[in-house]
């Protein structure tokens, strides 16, 4: 299964967006509501591509069967409490 590379345009567009704001001292930001589609869809794309990532890693990382037994002992002391 081959991975398609996400279009990351629209959140490069926002970044220089913010960053033009924030050098001309705006106090606010305006974008349309087709970019701001785009940005919320691409935005969604990336979390669950990177969710889905990460549930793979835990998958292929969890070290052992989920029947792993833990023992732990604990001192020959009779006066712990």
């Amino acid at each position: 299964m081959s991975i398609e590379p996400i279009n990351t345009q629209p959140i490069q567009q926002f970044i220089k967006l913010v960053q033009g704001a924030e050098s001309s001292r705006a106090k606010d930001i305006r974008m349309d509501i087709s970019n701001a589609k785009n940005l919320a869809f691409t935005l969604g794309i990336v979390m669950a591509r990177l969710n889905g990532d990460l549930e793979k890693y835990v998958k292929e990382n969890a070290g052992g069967s989920s029947d792993e037994v833990i023992q732990v002992q604990l001192g020959g002391s009779s006066d712990w409490q």
